[in-house]
Parts: structure tokens; sequence; C-alpha cells
């Protein structure tokens, strides 16, 4: 890797600053829309999507607050887990949730709001997570990179929403949602390993590997 100069740390650490402070606003807006439109719709999906912008916002803040330190590098270790944590925490109530609607406990309802926020976030968070992960990468900073990873993971459940919701109103399929659920759950405990473990393997690596060769 190359050895960064120090004002190209310090620009890099106030642009994970800014990043995450993006993270952080519009996650907390579209947890707000997500909680709210699930609640008038009686849908668990949303309401799921909107935890899951709470479990973002927590990971961004970790990171916010590594960087807040004087030496963001020592505390590497303990935020990466954080994320690992948070990673869970949101896979154990994915799998709950999605075995509540295929047992018929619970049923996915109509919302075109929850349409709107969904298809919202699959434009906004690539974006944000390929910047943060490039951000992360240049740094050495796997906390940073793990965040994205995050933001990677919130894409997967937007599109599985959309689709959940979309098949629900379309055809009225309650149960596609839950499937594809499970399917976001087995992702999220895989990225919560490699976080634990402190394994960051990028999600942009053509990507990257494309920008290298023009260099």
């Amino acid at each position: 890797m190359t050895m960064l100069t120090t004002e190209r740390r310090a620009t890099l650490h106030r642009r994970v600053r800014f990043i995450v402070a993006f993270t952080i606003t519009y996650n907390v807006i579209e947890a707000i829309v997500a909680i709210w439109a699930g609640s008038v719709a009686s849908s668990a999906a949303l309401i799921g999507f909107g935890l899951d912008s709470v479990v973002e916002v927590l990971s961004a803040a970790a990171v916010a607050w590594q960087f807040t330190r004087k030496d963001p590098e020592r505390w590497e270790k303990a935020t990466v887990r954080a994320i690992g944590i948070a990673f869970f925490a949101l896979a154990a109530y994915v799998i709950i949730d999605a075995i509540l609607t295929l047992t018929g406990a619970q049923e996915v309802d109509h919302s075109p709001l929850g349409i709107g926020i969904a298809t919202l976030s699959l434009v906004v968070m690539p974006v944000l997570a390929w910047f943060e992960f490039r951000t992360g990468r240049e740094l050495g900073s796997k906390s940073v990179q793990a965040d994205a990873k995050q933001l990677l993971l919130c894409i997967y459940l937007s599109g599985t929403v959309l689709i959940g919701l979309l098949l629900n109103s379309l055809f009225g399929w309650m149960w596609a949602d839950s499937v594809a659920a499970l399917v976001v759950a087995g992702l999220a405990i895989r990225e919560g390993i490699e976080a634990w473990r402190g394994d960051v393997e990028s999600p942009f690596e053509v990507l990257d590997e494309l920008d290298e060769d023009d260099d």
C-alpha cells in the first residue's frame, strides 16, 4: 500500500467524517419514514427496513466516534467488532421477521411510500458505499471498509423489501418478501463474521482493478 502523507491522511479523515455524517443523517430520515410507513401499512418488512437504518446509524456512529479520537488506528479492532455485532443483530431481526411472516403471524401490506423509500435507497446507497470503501481502502482502515459493507447490505435489503412490496402489491405474494429476507440474513451473518475477524474484502474489487489499470 502506498504511504500516505500527513496532509493526504488528514484529507481522508475529513472525508470519512463527511461520509458518516451524511450516512447518519440519511438513515435517520429513512428510519423515521420506513418505520412510520410500516406502522401505517402494518408492514413488518418496512418496519424491519427502518430498523436496519437504525443499525446503519449505529455503525456509522461507531466509525465517526473512532475518527474523533486523536489516534483512530488505535481503536480499529474495537470499532470493527462493534460493526460485526450490528450485522448479527440485524440478521437476528430479519430471521425472526421472515419466520413470522411465513407462518402467517403477520402480513406485508401495500405501501406506496415504502416502495418509494426503498427505491431511493437503491439509488443513494450504492454510490455512498462505493465512495466510502475506496476511502477506507486508501486509508487502510478496516472499520471504514466494514461500514461500507454495512451500506452494501442495506442495498440488498432495500432490493429485498422493494421486490417483496411490489410482488405483494401486484400479485398478493406475501411470502416473497420473507424468502428474500432470509437470504439477506445469511449475508448479514457472513459479513458479521468477516467484520469480527477483521477480514474485510472489497465488494467493488472489479471496479477498483479497472481504476488501477487506468492509472
